[in-house]
């Protein structure tokens, strides 16, 4: 039986620069740090001379495990990946205040593709990128329905229909 999702993972060329990111700017929790190598994790990855280190972030829920391999040699970095293309697209973070964490994270140099948008009756979203230009959802689930949305400078959002 599957029990729910414990976490997604990001490689990086520059783990502590993701540390900071989601650990000091995004508030998560490191809770494992460890370097892997031998026959158990090239067996795990399908890769042979593994040698990395992990990390695990917590959010309460939810898991973000972060990678370096120091080997094998990755294949080069593609900065900002479209969310069209196929695989893994975007990493979500339910929020409370989605308007005050945009301005948060706004104010510290991330950069979003928008401002928070209405998707719908109930959900306010945007997408922005961390530090190697993985997209991080940050989105609220509006319990009141009839709640009025409002975005960053405090004017109403519309709801947008397909």
């Amino acid at each position: 039986m599957i029990n729910g999702v414990h976490h997604s993972s990001i490689s990086t060329g520059n783990l502590d620069r993701l540390i900071a990111f989601y650990g000091d700017l995004l508030g998560g929790e490191v809770v494992v740090d460890v370097s892997l190598e031998g026959d158990d994790i090239d067996a795990v990855t399908a890769l042979k001379g593994v040698k990395t280190r992990a990390v695990m972030v917590q959010f309460n829920n939810l898991h973000v495990e972060l990678f370096e391999y120091a080997a094998p040699t990755p294949a080069p970095h593609v900065p900002n990946r479209p969310v069209n293309n196929h695989g893994l697209t975007h990493l979500c973070f339910d929020v409370t205040d989605v308007q005050a964490e945009y301005g948060r994270l706004l104010a510290a140099g991330v950069e979003f593709h928008t401002p928070p948008v209405n998707l719908g009756p109930n959900v306010i979203t945007t997408y922005g990128r961390d530090p190697d230009g993985n997209v991080v959802e940050f989105q609220e689930i509006l319990s009141d329905r009839g709640k009025m949305v409002m975005d960053f400078n405090g004017s109403p959002i519309p709801y947008r229909r397909r």
